[in-house]
């Protein structure tokens, strides 16, 4: 049986932390909002002042090497928010493109603090917001979130970014591990150096949770992202899973139908505040989902997934095929949360 997850561990999303593992690259000249746009995934030459994005910095292939959060603080300057453990070298190859481009691109972490808002906290400073919605709030900037989803319950979640001797939000503490189960349950990872490279924006399911503007000109990977898109060509999406023993971003998940080849990797783990197992992001075929997944090996401990609810989905369905044509199953699988339907929803 699949392992919901109570309702009542929602209150654990509750309050603020500093974010160390995550930096700032900073974008500053005229031509900042322009360069970054032919760079990136979204649209930041149209993003407003005081604004936010999600996107993401592809190679030719259209595989991520980073994922942003991008704040816009003043018509020549971006804010870019990511991991740490790939700011260096994208900061670097970002710099490569800069050409004639009237734009400065540095490290900017030391200059700007991070604060993670969850619950109340991320009402107070958000209200109402929409994901990626931005307002002026205790002397920064406060940027909602996609929601942490936990069964029936729904915390908000918000990032603060402000000047380094700007007086930080204060409000309950909580740890960066339960930062971190928030980010699983809101179904929306960074992109970090072990999955450098690893997917296209949609085997993330970035274009679902905003993360890709197909209207914009090129970037790079443009071409192969838009085809993925259009044509039909993806073949892997990223669902929500809970396992009884710890995953590790990159690790790879097999299926018993095809026991030689890793079927999907994991994104993104993080423990439950109680200790009753641990929650994950993996991107892998859909075929594998309805087959079933199993950590390092085929006869790993098994995956349980947990998909459905943020675009309203309360069931997933997988279409098998059957003597008396195509049939539709859910497999057995609870559908709780990811962020995009798979084939549709049970009606």
């Amino acid at each position: 049986m699949p392992t919901p997850l109570p309702t009542e561990l929602a209150h654990h999303l509750n309050g603020t932390c500093a974010l160390p593992q995550l930096g700032v690259i900073q974008a500053q000249g005229e031509d900042a909002a322009n360069f970054l746009h032919n760079q990136l995934t979204h649209d930041v030459l149209l993003l407003p002042v005081g604004q936010a994005r999600l996107a993401a910095f592809c190679n030719a292939k259209g595989r991520m090497q980073a994922s942003f959060v991008v704040v816009k603080t003043a018509p020549d300057m971006v804010l870019l928010i990511m991991p740490q453990d790939l700011l260096a070298q994208t900061l670097k190859r970002l710099s490569m493109f800069v050409l004639r481009a009237k734009v400065k691109l540095t490290d900017a972490s030391a200059q700007w603090q991070l604060r993670g808002l969850l619950g109340d906290s991320a009402r107070d400073a958000v209200g109402n917001a929409a994901p990626w919605q931005t307002v002026a709030w205790a002397g920064g900037h406060a940027v909602a979130l996609y929601p942490a989803v936990a069964a029936e319950a729904r915390q908000e979640r918000a990032f603060w970014i402000g000047a380094r001797d700007q007086a930080a939000p204060e409000g309950p503490a909580i740890s960066l591990e339960v930062w971190a189960w928030g980010s699983v349950l809101s179904g929306v990872p960074f992109v970090t150096q072990p999955v450098f490279e690893a997917f296209v924006p949609q085997m993330l399911n970035f274009e679902s949770v905003g993360g890709v503007n197909f209207k914009k000109g090129c970037y790079p990977g443009q071409e192969v992202v838009a085809r993925s898109q259009f044509r039909g060509t993806l073949k892997r999406r990223m669902a929500r899973v809970f396992s009884l023993v710890p995953l590790m971003a990159g690790q790879d998940v097999f299926t018993p139908a095809d026991p030689e080849q890793p079927c999907a990797t994991v994104v993104q783990c993080a423990a439950r505040p109680d200790g009753s197992g641990f929650d994950a992001l993996v991107s892998g075929t859909l075929d594998s989902m309805a087959g079933g997944w199993h950590a390092s090996s085929a006869q790993g401990d098994k995956l349980e997934l947990l998909i459905g609810a943020i675009l309203g989905c309360s069931k997933i369905r997988f279409a098998v095929e059957a003597t008396n044509g195509l049939e539709y199953t859910d497999h057995g699988v609870m559908a709780i949360d990811t962020a995009v339907k798979i084939i549709g929803p049970r009606k």
